[in-house]
């Protein structure tokens, strides 16, 4: 029966990671970039729970992990606000096409 290793993890987390930044520089709907950028976060949890169970750093990991995901709550809540915002203005969510702040 094979173990699963920190070498696992960080191989989920990269491709998490890849994905997400994929999503971020690809897509042009702003709800597709906020979930590249959710997954980008999710990449960055697997990594500080990977090194808490696997190194030397007790607890510190799982707790730097719950501030990152208070913070992509915070940040979902706010994006989606800012999205909505957008799309009452410009009635479009495209990221290339909202290129003026002021109108």
């Amino acid at each position: 029966m094979a173990q699963v290793g920190l070498n696992h993890f960080l191989i989920v987390s990269a491709l998490l990671f890849s994905f997400g930044l994929f999503a971020v520089v690809t897509r042009k709907n702003a709800v597709m970039v906020l979930m590249g950028i959710e997954l980008i976060l999710n990449a960055s949890n697997i990594n500080f729970i990977a090194f808490s169970k696997f190194g030397n750093f007790a607890i510190d990991g799982q707790v730097i992990a719950l501030f990152v995901i208070v913070l992509a709550a915070a940040e979902a809540a706010i994006a989606l606000a800012i999205v909505l915002n957008i799309y009452k203005v410009f009635s479009n969510v495209n990221v290339d096409e909202i290129d003026n702040l002021k109108e």
